[in-house]
């Protein structure tokens, strides 16, 4: 009876410290969710600071807006109420709150939650990923994500449409790129139609980022700044990516013909390694010469 008594006495114990592991999950999220809104500041998601704002971070009311969630239940969140949370709402908040992969996981694990779509975040730079970049050389590649947003770059490409190492991080976006760098838009021969085609492809890709802050802060940035961006987007074009034959005319080398492919690195269509190869043997030489001139670049003091 003893054996019996003390084998049976546990389970009231670990059904009491079900309650007590969620409460302590609650105020872990609502901490972490406080901390992440206290270090977004309105900018980074494309609103205005106002001359009366006290704090550097977003105020709730703020990140209730753009997760497009009640201004009551999110200060019930941040308050460790013992709320429900979908994965809808979870994406959302991580969404407005610029969580990186490691974070948006966090996110869900404190949430005791599903992420729904891992996938479709885009994967850290990774030495091995680099190191494929680098084998591809003299060929010119990169790595961006469906934002346009390029992550990484080999050397060739940094010297393919204008001087990339020169350019701003927050500046090295394709779509930018091609329509306010000057010396970037003078190397692409057909222009008009390489802005109309990104313009289609990026509407396409946008339909699954409507509410994503970064999203809409380029969207508003290219709107601002280029009026044959305007026209463009005005058109309500949709394409999908797919392989094309495109031609540079290179500052250094001269008229180089590449076919461009998109090589996935997920299953859903949004980070890739974007790879040029040459169309023939001329645009094959002129690219060794610029991977060439690249290397003596490197090598300058």
């Amino acid at each position: 009876m003893t054996t019996m008594a003390a084998q049976e006495t546990p389970a009231p114990q670990q059904a009491a410290s079900r309650p007590a592991v969620a409460e302590i999950r609650r105020h872990e999220l609502a901490a972490f969710l406080r901390h992440r809104r206290e270090h977004i500041t309105p900018e980074q998601v494309g609103m205005e600071r106002g001359r009366r704002r006290r704090t550097p971070g977003l105020r709730r009311e703020e990140v209730a807006q753009l997760s497009a969630v009640g201004v009551t239940w999110y200060t019930w969140l941040e308050q460790a109420r013992p709320i429900q949370v979908s994965v809808q709402v979870l994406d959302a908040l991580a969404r407005t709150l610029l969580l990186d992969p490691g974070e948006r996981a966090h996110l869900f694990q404190l949430a005791g939650a599903i992420d729904p779509t891992p996938a479709t975040v885009c994967p850290s730079v990774t030495p091995a990923l680099r190191a494929v970049l680098e084998q591809l050389e003299p060929f010119p590649a990169c790595l961006q994500n469906s934002r346009y947003d390029i992550l990484a770059y080999n050397r060739t490409y940094g010297m393919l449409l204008c001087d990339l190492d020169a350019v701003p991080a927050e500046d090295r976006n394709c779509m930018i790129l091609s329509y306010t760098n000057e010396e970037w838009r003078s190397s692409i021969v057909h222009l008009a139609e390489a802005q109309r085609l990104m313009a289609a492809r990026f509407r396409a890709a946008m339909a699954g980022h409507l509410g994503d802050p970064a999203w809409k802060m380029l969207l508003k940035r290219l709107r601002a700044e280029s009026p044959d961006f305007c026209e463009e987007w005005d058109r309500h074009e949709v394409v999908a990516h797919r392989t094309k034959r495109k031609e540079f005319l290179n500052r250094h080398v001269g008229l180089i013909v590449v076919d461009h492919t998109d090589l996935w690195l997920s299953p859903e269509v949004g980070p890739r390694m974007v790879t040029y190869a040459p169309a023939d043997e001329l645009s094959r030489e002129r690219l060794v010469r610029l991977h060439e001139l690249a290397l003596e670049r490197g090598d300058r003091p």
